[in-house]
C-alpha cells in the first residue's frame, strides 16, 4: 500500500487544510474530495485509505454517508472517521460501525493519525504469507465484519458463522489463532473447542474465547479445554486488539529465544 489518502471534507475548512499539511509533512500524498458521491467517483485511481472529516458536515450529507456505507463492500477501502462524539454517533447511524476501520476525535491529534497510518502502511508491506492467520467464529454477522475490519490491518482474517463451518475450514487450513464465540446455535463455543482438542491435527490450535458471557460458571466450564484467553466483546477496541497483539508478541518472543 502506498502512502496516499483520500481526504473527504469541505476543502475551505481550516481543519481540513491543517490535516493536509500534517499528512504532507509525513510524506503522504493527499487526494482531496468534496463531500459528495459525484466528487469521489470522478477521481481515478483512488487511494485505499479514505479519511472523512465530519466537521462542518451535517445530516444533509447523509447521501454521502449512505454511498460510503455501500461502496466499501465493493471497493474495499479503509474508512476513517474524524469528528466529535455527536458527529461520530450521527454518522454511524448511517455507516455501519463494522465497516469503519478507526475513528479519531476532533480536535484531531495529527501525530496520532500519522502514527496509525504509518502502521497500516508498514503492515501492508509484510508478505501475505508471513502474516499471522486468525479465524473468527461467531454467528453474529455484524460482529464478524467488525472484527475483520479491525484485525485486517495487521492480520490475515478468516470468518466462520458456525462451529461446523469452522471445523471444516480448520481441517483444510491451519491458522495461528482462533477467536471463538461462546453462545452459538447447534454447536456452542465450548463444544467447538472440545472438538478441536479431540482432533489430533487441531489439538494444539490456540483458541481465545471472545464472548459476551462473563459469569464465573461459564469461564470455569472451559478451563479444562485450555483456551489461551477469555476476552469480552464489551472491551474497548484498543484493549481487545491489544490483548491479541500481546499474545502474538509473546509467542514471537518465545520463538526467538
Amino acid at each position: 500500500m502506498d502512502k496516499r489518502v483520500l481526504l473527504i471534507g469541505l476543502q475551505k475548512s481550516f481543519m481540513v487544510n491543517a490535516i493536509v499539511v500534517g499528512l504532507q509533512k509525513a510524506e503522504y500524498e493527499v487526494v482531496p474530495a468534496a463531500p459528495f458521491q459525484s466528487a469521489i467517483e470522478a477521481i481515478e485511481n483512488r487511494p485505499q485509505i479514505y479519511l472523512l472529516y465530519l466537521g462542518d458536515l451535517t445530516m444533509e450529507h447523509a447521501p454521502l454517508f449512505e454511498y460510503l456505507n455501500s461502496a466499501i463492500d465493493a471497493d474495499r477501502f479503509m474508512l476513517y472517521l474524524i469528528g466529535n462524539n455527536d458527529e461520530l454517533m450521527g454518522v454511524q447511524s448511517v455507516i455501519s460501525k463494522s465497516k469503519v476501520t478507526q475513528t479519531f476525535l476532533r480536535p484531531l491529534d495529527i501525530k496520532l493519525l500519522v502514527d496509525h497510518l504509518n502502521m497500516v502502511v508498514d503492515y501492508s508491506a509484510v508478505d501475505e504469507n508471513l502474516r499471522k492467520k486468525i479465524l473468527i467464529i461467531d454467528d453474529d454477522g455484524a460482529m464478524l465484519r467488525m472484527m475483520k475490519t479491525w484485525l485486517s490491518v495487521k492480520y490475515h482474517v478468516y470468518m466462520a458463522s458456525s462451529g461446523k463451518i469452522a471445523l471444516s475450514f480448520l481441517a483444510q487450513t491451519p491458522v495461528d489463532l482462533v477467536l471463538l464465540d461462546y453462545e452459538m446455535p447447534v454447536m456452542s463455543g465450548p463444544d467447538v473447542l472440545k472438538e478441536i482438542r479431540n482432533t489430533q491435527s487441531l489439538k494444539d490450535t490456540p483458541v481465545i474465547f471472545l464472548t459476551a458471557k462473563d459469569d464465573k460458571e461459564s469461564v470455569m466450564r472451559v478451563v479444562s479445554l485450555k483456551p489461551i484467553k477469555y476476552l469480552l466483546k464489551s472491551m474497548p477496541k484498543d484493549t481487545l486488539i491489544g490483548a491479541i497483539d500481546d499474545y502474538f508478541n509473546a509467542v514471537d518472543a518465545r520463538n526467538y529465544k
